[in-house]
């Protein structure tokens, strides 16, 4: 099976937050850092719909996977 490469762009579209750079790039600035002992699913900026997509998503391994952990540590450098 071959597994899906998502980009961050697909993943913020999948959230339904701006995707464009700028939007992107806004969004990580504003929320940057987030502290370490909060899992990212756990963020006070996430709706539930979009908590339980990162959630589920990192819990089963699926395809968006590999970009919710790079959205993760995005969030976490200083």
């Amino acid at each position: 099976m071959e597994q899906a490469f998502h980009r961050f762009s697909e993943l913020f579209a999948q959230l339904g937050l701006p995707s464009d750079e700028s939007g992107i790039r806004h969004f990580i600035a504003t929320h940057t850092p987030l502290p370490g002992d909060v899992e990212l699913a756990d963020a006070p900026f996430w709706t539930p719909a979009q908590a339980t997509m990162l959630r589920d998503e990192i819990a089963d391994d699926a395809d968006w996977a590999e970009v919710v952990d790079q959205l993760n540590v995005a969030l976490r450098a200083s």
